[in-house]
Order: C-alpha cells, then structure tokens, then sequence
C-alpha cells in the first residue's frame, strides 16, 4: 500500500507541474482546437474521458455521500488524473491499510 501512496502522490505532483505549465504557457482555446482538428487528437480526447468516466464511476460506486461522489466526478472531467490521483491517494490514506476498504469503500 505504501507504493501505492508514493505512486499516487507523485501523480498529484506531476499533474500539478504540468498543469500549471500549461495554463502560465499554453493557449487553451488555440490548442485545443488545433487538438480537435486532428484524427489522432479526437481519439486521444476520446481515450481519456473513457479512462475519466471509467475511474468516476469507481468514485462514485465507493464514496458514502453522493453529492461528494458528484463533485469528485466533476473534478475528474475538469481537471484530469491530478483530481483522480488526489483521490486515490485520499482514498488509501483513509482505508487504513486494507485494500478491500480502498477498492469498494463503503461497499466493503
């Protein structure tokens, strides 16, 4: 589980650097509509919201409150793997050590 921690917090710090990159360097709008004028940038997009709906319904299946799940959700869609690497390491922090607890959260 320890792994898992470092993986997932080194995820949070990637994500963090690379995202402020991107907003203090990149232009959104510009590039991402050069993005979505590509074949290969229209399955990439496609690719990832499949990973972002795939891993939202993980959060929702396991959170106790909907409305947290909901904001969980919306984080993911916004702001990528750095919200889903966020709660994958807030979620093995809170289960203790027990890996049934991390996959199914309340369900366990």
């Amino acid at each position: 589980m320890k792994l898992a921690k470092i993986i997932s917090l080194l995820g949070v710090l990637a994500m963090t650097a690379v995202l402020i990159y991107g907003f203090t360097v990149g232009d959104f709008a510009g590039e991402g509509s050069q993005l979505l004028s590509m074949p290969w940038g229209i399955v990439s997009l496609v690719d990832l919201y499949t990973g972002f709906t795939l891993f939202s319904m993980w959060i929702i299946y396991r959170e106790k409150s909907l409305p947290v799940a909901i904001l969980w959700t919306i984080a993911m869609l916004t702001l990528g793997f750095f919200a889903g690497a966020l709660y994958a390491f807030l979620a093995l922090q809170s289960s203790n050590g027990d890996w049934r607890k991390f996959w199914m959260g309340k369900n366990a």
